[in-house]
């Protein structure tokens, strides 16, 4: 009869030690290629690879820290050398950390071949066009809309009443709309619900299309006279 308990299972400690402080040490080491490379390529993560006669190497950060380092050998399978999800068994391991020296070389070569290439570069560039007297312009007809949009905005709601309201017309084809609240002109749109606002509370137009309907407003202010005429027209057959 087999003597029970058995032999005890062998310790395996003192491998998986020594395994952990290789993975340790290429931690450090190549948390330093990853620092570099995230310089060299100037963005919080990404990833590169470097090819050796025995394999390719991939080396991946996020946030200028190293996530992984795998060794994608030749023959065999791939290992993660250093990952954030289990360390490597020994074996692999041992196989992989024997091109080390040639991966760091490989990255050494890298950053040499990259030596020198912006030397030639020219920092002598144009002068900078100054927007200032476009600006300028526009304010300046964009300021006299919204004066004479706020005049009638305050005529609307005198007759109108209430705390906000719109007048629309049609000119020449083209719908305007004037949007008042008790503060003055909300927006004034031409062209429909998918048109350009000439005023507004967010950006103001393009100089291309205050070119085009600037001109045109003249038509939006003749139809807003126009419509009150009418009131006054038909407030004037009242009889009491």
């Amino acid at each position: 009869m087999t003597d029970w308990p058995p032999a005890d299972p062998a310790d395996a400690s003192t491998v998986a030690d020594r395994r952990d402080e290789l993975v340790a040490a290429v931690r450090d080491h190549a948390g330093q290629v990853a620092y570099h490379l995230a310089r060299l390529q100037g963005g919080d993560y990404g990833q590169a690879d470097v090819e050796t006669d025995r394999g390719v190497w991939t080396v991946k950060y996020e946030g200028g820290d190293l996530e992984y380092l795998r060794f994608d050998p030749d023959r065999g399978d791939e290992v993660y050398v250093v990952s954030t999800k289990r360390d490597p068994e020994p074996g692999p391991l041992a196989d992989a950390l024997a091109d080390y020296d040639a991966f760091v070389a490989g990255f050494a070569d890298y950053v040499d071949s990259l030596s020198g290439v912006l030397d030639d570069v020219s920092t002598d560039f144009p002068a900078v066009e100054s927007t200032e007297g476009v600006v300028a312009e526009r304010d300046r007809v964009l300021d006299r809309v919204r004066e004479v949009c706020d005049r009638i905005a305050a005529e609307l709601h005198r007759y109108e009443g209430g705390d906000y309201g719109t007048f629309a017309t049609r000119v020449d084809g083209t719908r305007w709309e004037l949007k008042w609240d008790r503060d003055g002109a909300a927006y004034l749109r031409a062209g429909g619900s998918n048109g350009v606002y000439l005023l507004s509370q967010y950006e103001p137009p393009s100089a291309a299309d205050i070119r085009e309907y600037a001109p045109r407003f003249a038509g939006f202010v003749d139809a807003y006279n126009d419509h009150v005429e009418d009131l006054e027209s038909d407030l004037a057959t009242v009889e009491l």
